[in-house]
C-alpha cells in the first residue's frame, strides 16, 4: 500500500496540542469524512481509508456534522416517487 507523507510545522502541532501520531490519525479521518461528503468515496471506501469498520464510520459522521445519507435532491425526489408507486 502506498504511503503518503506531508510536513506539518511544529507550531501547528503545538497550537493543536497534538502529537504527530494523533494528528496523522485525526487527519486521516478528516480526509475520509470529506471525501465521503463530497461523494468521491463510498461509505465503505471511506471507512477503509479511515481504518475502521463501516458502521463505526457512519456513526462517527454525526460528530463531524456530515449526513450518512449522501443523496442529491433529485435522488430524494426519485426515491419518494418510487416509494409512492409501491
Amino acid at each position: 500500500m502506498p504511503q503518503i507523507t506531508f510536513e506539518c510545522p511544529d507550531d501547528i502541532l503545538q497550537t493543536l496540542s497534538e502529537t504527530p501520531e494523533h494528528f496523522a490519525e485525526t487527519g486521516r479521518m478528516l480526509i475520509a469524512v470529506k471525501l465521503f461528503e463530497l461523494g468521491h468515496l463510498s461509505s465503505g471506501q471511506a471507512a477503509r481509508f479511515a481504518g475502521m469498520e463501516r458502521v463505526l464510520f457512519l456513526d462517527a459522521l454525526k460528530s463531524y456534522r456530515v449526513s450518512a445519507i449522501n443523496l442529491s435532491a433529485e435522488d430524494l425526489v426519485m426515491d419518494f416517487s418510487n416509494a409512492r408507486n409501491l
